[in-house]
């Protein structure tokens, strides 16, 4: 999956499959993690959010099933 950086003092990049809406945040400390059944609109206001970090912990972290996958 492709990830795009994003500027963020815990997240290094963040990616998106609309088929299988995954999503997938790779973390500065080096982990992957993968994210299901989200929706497209939480990845779009992800990647736009003026905190990166802090939606993450508040709309992603608690909410969805997730893997590490790296």
């Amino acid at each position: 999956m492709d990830r795009q950086s994003v500027s963020s003092s815990n997240i290094a990049s963040v990616g998106y499959d609309e088929i299988s809406q995954t999503l997938e945040i790779e973390f500065l400390s080096g982990g992957i993690y993968e994210y299901y059944n989200v929706p497209e609109n939480v990845y779009q206001e992800l990647i736009s959010a003026s905190s990166v970090g802090r939606y993450f912990a508040q709309r992603v972290r608690s909410t969805y099933n997730f893997s590490r996958v790296g």
